[in-house]
């Protein structure tokens, strides 16, 4: 229900005020309420000129400065205000000279302005009590959203369903309801308006949904006032977004009528559509490519638009929503995830707008995608991407659950991890499993520093490990590693290569000493 400043002056609270300004403008709506104790004009531009707010003032910071109340009362009207509330402690100058320039500039800019007489019950905390329990409530929902929506969801004798009943419901009422997973995936959806996509409304309430409280949060959309709530159906906990086609309702009625839908869902056995997505996603998971098979069509999956899978730990739940609503919304890439705690999976797939060209082709945009989320410094990824399968990103997620306890040991200070990573420790790891003489021939690649004292032997395999597994074989970057000077860096390469007897860099050495010295590493890791 619209609430308007008429409707506020008819509270208890109001009644020793006198309008004397601007009551052309009455029926201007009030969202909120606010106290203005500013001391300049534009300060109290700043801190109090939301459209559609009531402001409540004594001008104590500016009692005496006449000409700064009526640059108030001028800026405030032109940032659509609804209307300002005097609070006059002395009922005796009410309509005083002291006022008449502000009343003036008031009726001048068409800004309702009220004197409040003072009594014991009109001060601030009443007043922002009594007026928006009014604007939140309204008068017992007497706009009858909640009665004509009662009255069509419980008409079991007209509808066959549930969904049909909110249907009827949501025409009449002209709003919009959207159930969604805990993955934020939608169930069920009764569309009455085409302003904006389900898709959109998602990408950019995600951002509350972590902070309800028990009042419906509310998103605009470009104008569309989008509603946001957590609901529960038989246990489990569910979203449920509501959309005011028209701005009819307060959050109080929204909050309301989500109560309502939420009972009526219980009155009519309603069992919510299972998160097809989610389950597709879980499936690959475990492994369970046949049930994956049977739910690509249901979850509304083209294998060939797969791109990447991936485990993140450490996961700050906004920031890597953030990043993934902008990816979507530029219409690059689009994810599937499963949150648990701080970790989360998912699946990563083609936006509309992906080009195949060399500088914003598939790969390299999910690339892009997972350099983002390692801007949180708590995050590790591990991805598989180059998938287009169902076996591809079935085995993408083998990979990872085999590997990810072990690679950040061998690669520590590395927060994104690839395929190539990935599949250099699953060797590693097997290799270890297996032992016998296929570990040993490895192992016996680092032998010849035996040869060396044991403090040379140790300085030189730590300077070899950080070259190879962790500088990408630059000198400059080893030596900032180590924190040593790059010298003195290129001085102990010289003298591996002469304990080796080979160019550490060559092609045919470097796979094989490579493995050696994460092999070297995992077994630390293991100890």
């Amino acid at each position: 229900m619209k609430v308007t400043v008429k409707d506020c002056l008819q509270l208890d609270i109001f009644k020793q005020c006198i309008v004397v300004a601007g009551e052309s403008n009455l029926n201007n709506r009030i969202k909120t309420v606010s106290v203005m104790d500013a001391v300049t004009a534009e300060e109290a531009a700043k801190r109090n000129g939301n459209k559609e707010e009531l402001v409540l003032t004594t001008f104590g910071g500016m009692r005496k400065d006449f000409k700064a109340q009526c640059d108030v009362v001028d800026l405030l009207a032109k940032s659509g205000v609804a209307a300002m509330v005097i609070l006059q402690m002395d009922s005796s100058a009410g309509e005083s000279q002291n006022y008449k320039e502000v009343i003036n500039a008031a009726e001048e800019a068409g800004l309702p302005l009220i004197i409040l007489f003072g009594s014991e019950e009109s001060d601030y905390s009443n007043i922002i009590k009594a007026v928006m329990e009014k604007v939140l409530y309204g008068s017992n929902f007497n706009n009858s959203l909640i009665n004509n929506t009662i009255f069509h969801l419980l008409n079991f004798e007209k509808h066959s369903s549930f969904q049909q009943a909110l249907r009827e419901a949501a025409i009449n009422n002209d709003f919009q309801v959207v159930l969604m997973s805990e993955e934020f995936n939608p169930i069920l959806a009764v569309e009455t308006r085409h302003k904006t996509t389900i898709e959109t409304a998602i990408r950019r309430g995600k951002d509350v949904a972590l902070n309800f409280s028990g009042v419906y949060s509310l998103v605009d959309i470009d104008g569309v006032l989008i509603y946001w709530g957590a609901a529960f159906v038989k246990g489990e906990k569910y979203y449920l977004l509501i959309v005011d086609n028209e701005d009819n309702y307060s959050s109080g009625e929204i909050t309301k009528l989500a109560e309502i839908i939420e009972l009526a869902m219980g009155m009519w056995k309603f069992t919510p559509e299972r998160d097809a997505k989610a389950e597709f996603v879980k499936a690959l998971i475990r492994g369970n490519k046949s049930l994956a098979y049977s739910l690509k069509d249901e979850a509304g999956i083209n294998t060939k638009d797969m791109l990447s899978v991936f485990y993140a730990r450490g996961v700050d739940v906004s920031q890597q929503d953030s990043v993934i609503n902008d990816f979507e919304e530029k219409g690059l890439l689009s994810v599937i995830k499963i949150n648990e705690g701080d970790d989360s999976y998912g699946l990563v797939v083609k936006g509309p707008k992906a080009k195949k060209s060399e500088d914003s082709g598939e790969k390299s945009v999910c690339i892009s995608f997972f350099d983002k989320l390692k801007e949180n410094k708590s995050m590790r990824v591990f991805h598989v991407t180059g998938i287009d399968s169902i076996e591809g990103a079935g085995d993408g997620f083998r990979l990872i659950n085999e590997t990810w306890s072990s690679v950040g040991g061998i690669f520590p200070y590395k927060r994104v991890f690839t395929k190539y990573e990935l599949a250099l420790v699953s060797n590693c790891i097997n290799i270890q499993v297996q032992g016998g003489y296929i570990k040993k021939n490895y192992i016996d690649l680092l032998g010849d520093f035996r040869s060396e004292s044991e403090h040379k032997a140790k300085q030189m395999l730590e300077t070899l490990e950080t070259f190879v597994l962790d500088a990408g074989m630059n000198s400059n970057k080893t030596a900032e590693f180590m924190g040593i000077h790059t010298n003195t860096v290129q001085y102990r390469l010289k003298k591996i290569n002469d304990v080796l007897g080979a160019e550490i860099t060559g092609n045919r050495v470097i796979p094989g000493l490579t493995i050696a010295l994460a092999l070297r590493r995992l077994e630390r890791t293991v100890k």
